[in-house]
């Protein structure tokens, strides 16, 4: 396991953890969220043995291997699926090893590295490399050409693909998604569940930390606390501990200022002196407790053109692609202002080629391109963070947008983007990729556009940005065409999503649940045919009926004993949310009721405890049904 004991950690003047406490089991798969700056990637050099500790005990198991995803790239001429294969760095030693002892024809040493090499998967290795590659996006041309031929994106894919190459017992992945798109996040949700190690992930896509983790490790005033389940979980389980340590802290706070006016009145008093003192003293060793400051420091909303017109852009029969190469043909796209489109489509498929014709940065083809009489454009993307000016500081981006309004009205609008003090006057070119967008999208919110195009606005923004974004979107009364990884943020902004595939943009009548079950389909259309006979493997249908048979009869009790399991969960947290709404109650805390107090926080413990040995045993049920269930359709 692993186990932090009263960690302080401080990097440079910055006290990151202090007195800090966290004990996670083999095996667990954790989400750690938190703040920019809270001490999350420190964290990870901690485990890594990069840091040390400024004071307590991080401790993990000394034979455990620890893979972890790189965050820049030093091997440029390496071929793709090469640097991959580094990523098993026994793996290389062994074929090393086995390099010079064919050299030096050492028969005894051969023989030896042979069986190393195959108790390590040697023979399967590209394979696996190949297949990591594949799922996250590359082609099998884009496998063969150098490191150095790939974007900056591209490379952190590679980095990930290396990662998990890596035979690891704890695994640790910093924003792995950032540079992804939905599909290659759908194929690493899956590899994710199947890891049989330790995880740990640093994330800011809630849906990606909902469908992965089972705890969610939060980083908040220097200290660690651990909740049980995915990222929904986290935020009502927070959301109720706020509400109590409020009442808590508006409870202390009336005692305090009782307190304070007896000391007022009668610390002069011979006679009630000493009773002042006492009160003194207990005022001192009263625990401080912080009010719930849980407001986000993000407040903006996109200010609005004063002028429409319907429809705002109008595309019909287009060819749109680059030069020679067509990407889209017969596109026929109208958008009107309230219009709420998202973009799916696989990777490559002409999404965003699609955006950049919309916003003017591509001509199509051939077809028609017609813009509305008062368009006003706001299109973010990735390449245009580049183009923020390195020497301008976020106050001078905005007065050169707007030369004549006065500078504290820009202070405040730039405030809402959590530009304030001396980070409103500091230079681009110190800023991380996160602040670099908030900048971007800040001078499009000042624009008044009328049409948003967003082609992944959420790469680099944390948790709290992304929801200040979606708010703004859904008071947004123009017209939204966005391309997102976030999940949330397309169920949260969006009515209608068109799919991009094929060559062809058509309407998708269906859900995201739907789309990922479109890709499983896609993914299996377009998988390299096999050069298999067809006459091998033959099956024994009859066999396949008895099996499938009797697999449904095994089916039934597991069914009945997950149903059982749910009911009595759904009954404990029944029991538990009455107790909650009791222990909510400000008189609970009243010296008459400390017996009955005692008798609920005893009950809500007690309760918990049960609760959690439901869901184990509620969810192992399920995994069990669910590989059932995979047999059953597999044979059928």
């Amino acid at each position: 396991m692993i186990r932090i004991e009263n960690l302080t950690l401080q990097r440079g003047p910055q006290r990151l953890l202090e007195g800090a406490e966290l004990t996670l089991h083999a095996g667990q798969k954790v989400g750690l969220i938190g703040a920019n700056g809270a001490g999350k990637s420190s964290l990870f050099a901690l485990l890594r043995g990069e840091l040390h500790p400024d004071s307590g005990d991080c401790r993990l198991p000394a034979d455990w291997r620890i893979a972890h995803m790189r965050q820049e790239v030093d091997t440029l001429e390496r071929l793709g699926v090469d640097y991959v294969l580094d990523g098993d760095v026994r793996l290389r030693e062994i074929q090393r090893q086995l390099a010079e002892a064919e050299a030096a024809q050492d028969g005894t040493a051969l023989a030896r590295l042979h069986a190393e090499f195959d108790s390590a998967d040697g023979y399967t290795a590209d394979a696996r490399a190949r297949k990591l590659l594949a799922g996250l996006g590359f082609s099998n041309e884009q496998m063969e050409r150098q490191v150095g031929s790939f974007s900056g994106g591209w490379r952190m894919r590679l980095n990930l693909a290396q990662a998990l190459m890596c035979p690891s017992d704890l695994l640790l992945l910093d924003e792995p998604t950032n540079h992804l798109d939905l599909d290659a996040i759908l194929w690493l949700e899956d590899w994710l569940k199947g890891y049989p190690g330790t995880l740990l992930l640093i994330s800011h896509d809630r849906d990606f930390l909902d469908a992965v983790v089972d705890h969610v490790a939060h980083v908040e005033q220097r200290k660690i606390i651990l909740y049980r389940g995915g990222y929904s979980a986290f935020e009502r389980a927070r959301a109720e501990r706020l509400a109590q340590q409020q009442q808590a802290y508006e409870k202390q706070q009336a005692q305090r200022a009782h307190m304070e006016k007896y000391i007022a009145r009668f610390k002069a008093q011979a006679t009630k002196a000493r009773q002042a003192q006492s009160r003194i003293k207990a005022l001192e060793r009263m625990e401080e407790l912080s009010a719930a400051h849980v407001d986000s420091p993000f407040n903006f909303t996109f200010r609005e053109s004063d002028k429409l017109s319907r429809p705002l852009l109008d595309l019909s029969e287009g060819r749109l692609g680059y030069g020679d190469k067509v990407i889209l043909e017969k596109v026929k796209l109208q958008l009107a202002p309230g219009a709420r489109i998202g973009l799916l489509g696989p990777n490559g498929a002409g999404k965003s080629t699609l955006i950049k014709n919309l916003a003017g940065e591509l001509q199509p083809l051939a077809g028609r391109l017609q813009a509305g009489e008062n368009l006003s454009v706001g299109y973010f993307a990735q390449h245009q963070l580049d183009s923020l000016d390195a020497k301008a500081n976020p106050l001078l981006h905005l007065q050169r947008l707007a030369p004549t309004e006065r500078e504290q009205t820009l202070r405040d609008f730039l405030g809402g983007f959590d530009f304030r003090g001396p980070r409103l006057e500091e230079p681009v070119v110190n800023f991380s990729g996160g602040e670099k967008a908030r900048l971007a999208l800040a001078l499009i919110a000042w624009e008044k556009p009328n049409l948003l195009l967003l082609d992944e606005p959420t790469n680099h923004l944390d948790l709290e940005m992304r929801l200040a974004l979606t708010m703004a979107l859904q008071e947004f009364s123009g017209a939204v065409l966005v391309v997102s990884h976030d999940r949330h943020l397309l169920k949260s902004t969006t009515d209608n999503f068109l799919l991009v595939a094929d060559g062809r943009v058509e309407e998708f009548d269906g859900d995201l649940d739907d789309y990922t079950r479109w890709l499983a389909d896609y993914r299996q259309r377009n998988a390299p045919v096999s050069n298999a006979p067809a006459n091998a493997d033959k099956t024994d249908k009859k066999a396949q009926r008895q099996q499938a048979a009797a697999l449904r009869q095994q089916l039934a009790p597991h069914k009945r004993k997950a149903e059982k399991l749910e009911q009595e969960l759904g009954q404990v947290q029944e029991k538990l949310a009455v107790i909650e709404q009791g222990l909510a109650d400000s008189a609970i805390y009243e010296a008459a009721s400390k017996d009955k107090l005692r008798e609920l926080l005893s009950e809500q413990a007690r309760l918990k405890g049960r609760e959690a040995e439901l869901e184990e045993g509620w969810m192992e049920a399920l995994e069990v049904l669910e590989t059932m269930q995979a047999e059953l359709e597999a044979l059928s």
